[in-house]
C-alpha cells in the first residue's frame, strides 16, 4: 500500500496564518437578511475585496516571499499574472524590501496594471493568445537570478490562500458548505484543506466561468485537461489548464465544481451592489452567482462564500453593471428565472 503527501496540510494554513497576522488584513465577514431570504439559507460572505491589494493573493504572495533567504531577496522576484497576483507581489516585493518583476497580459485591466506598477514593480507584457507567460517568466528568472513566485502551483501560495477559509471558520464556526472561485485552483485547494481538516463533512464547491471550465473537466477525466484559453469577463479566472499542485488536493478534497455565465457574474456584480453595497470583480462574484441562479444546487442551512476580490475600474463596472438583458435574474418569489436553491 502506497500512501501520496499531500501538497500542504492544516498545519501549513496555520502557519501562514501566524506569518500574516498584523501584515495581511482580516477581512469581514458580512450578513444580508435579504439574501438569506432569496436563496433560503444563511449565507456568511468572506470579503476579500476588502484585503489589501483588493484581493485575496496578498496572503500567498506574502506567505511565499517572507519565506525567501536572505540572498534571495537581495536578487528579486518574478511573477506572472493578469493582475491581483501582479499586485500582491509587488507589494509583497515592496513590504519586504526586495524588488519585483511582474509578466501581464497586454489586456489586462488597465488599473490592474497601474497599480502593479504603483507597488514599484516592472512589468512585461505578453500576448495571452498566443504567448506562454510561464516561459517567460522562468526565461527572466533565469537570465536575472530571480525567485519565480507563481500565481497558485506552489505549497506556500496554496497556504497562505487558505488562510482566508481558516478565518471564516473561526468567526463562523462550522458551515455546512463553502464556495468558492477556481482560477488557478489555489484558493480552492488552501481552503478545501483548511475546511476539511477541521471539519471533513463540510462541503466545497468550486465555481468556474463556462467559457473557462479546465478544473471540472479535469475532475471528471480524472487528470488535468486544457482547454482553449478562455474569453469571460472573469479575467481572473482565464485559466487553461489547473495547476499541477493545485489539482492534486482538488481532485482529493471538492466535492464539486459548478459552472456560471457571463451574464450571471454580472447580474452577481449589480445584486452585492445594489443590495450589499460592496464591488466586487467578475472573478470575486462568481461564487455569488452560482447562489443566486441556483447553480449551487439545494444549499444546506448555513454557507460561507468568499468573494475574492474587488479590483475592477470604474469605467468598467460601469459598464458591466449597466441595466441589460435581465434573464436568468433570480427571484425572490421564485417566479420566472428562479433556477433553483431552497
Amino acid at each position: 500500500m502506497t500512501t501520496t503527501t499531500p501538497p500542504i496540510t492544516l498545519d501549513d494554513v496555520r502557519s501562514a496564518a501566524a506569518r500574516l497576522r498584523g501584515v495581511a488584513h482580516r477581512t469581514p465577514v458580512l450578513r444580508s437578511r435579504t439574501l438569506d431570504a432569496l436563496v433560503g439559507a444563511e449565507v456568511h460572505l468572506k470579503c476579500e475585496n476588502f484585503q489589501r491589494v483588493g484581493a485575496f493573493k496578498f496572503r500567498g504572495a506574502y506567505n511565499t516571499v517572507s519565506r525567501l533567504t536572505p540572498d534571495q531577496l537581495a536578487r528579486g522576484v518574478v511573477a506572472y499574472s493578469s493582475g491581483n497576483h501582479a499586485q500582491a507581489v509587488a507589494l509583497a516585493a515592496r513590504e519586504l524590501g526586495t524588488t519585483a518583476v511582474v509578466v501581464m497580459p497586454e489586456d489586462a485591466p488597465p488599473s490592474k496594471r497601474a497599480a502593479t506598477e504603483g507597488y514599484g514593480a516592472t512589468v512585461v507584457s505578453y500576448d495571452r493568445y498566443t504567448g506562454d507567460r510561464a516561459a517567460i517568466a522562468e526565461s527572466l528568472a533565469a537570465e536575472r537570478g530571480l525567485t519565480l513566485v507563481p500565481p497558485y502551483d506552489h505549497p506556500h501560495v496554496i497556504a497562505g490562500q487558505g488562510t482566508a477559509a481558516l478565518e471564516l471558520l473561526e468567526e463562523s464556526g462550522e458551515l455546512d458548505a463553502l464556495i468558492a472561485p477556481v482560477g488557478g485552483g489555489g484558493l480552492i485547494a488552501g481552503s478545501a484543506t483548511a475546511v476539511k481538516g477541521l471539519h471533513p463533512a463540510t462541503r466545497v464547491i468550486g465555481v468556474e466561468p463556462e467559457a473557462g471550465d479546465d478544473t471540472r473537466r479535469s475532475l471528471e477525466a480524472g487528470r488535468r485537461v486544457t482547454v482553449p484559453v478562455p474569453r469571460t469577463i472573469a479575467d481572473g479566472q482565464a485559466v487553461a489548464t489547473p495547476g499541477e499542485l493545485t489539482f492534486a488536493v482538488n481532485r482529493r478534497l471538492l466535492d464539486g465544481v459548478v459552472l456560471v455565465d457571463d451574464e450571471a457574474i454580472k447580474e452577481a456584480m449589480r445584486f452585492a451592489f445594489t443590495r450589499l453595497k460592496i464591488v466586487l470583480e467578475p472573478s470575486g462574484a462568481t461564487p455569488l452567482a452560482a447562489l443566486l441562479t441556483g447553480r449551487a444546487g439545494p444549499l444546506p442551512p448555513l454557507v460561507g462564500l468568499i468573494l475574492s476580490g474587488g479590483n475592477v475600474d470604474t469605467e468598467r463596472f460601469a459598464r458591466l453593471c449597466a441595466p441589460g438583458d435581465r434573464a436568468g435574474a433570480p427571484h425572490p418569489d421564485g417566479g420566472p428565472g428562479w433556477t433553483g436553491g431552497r
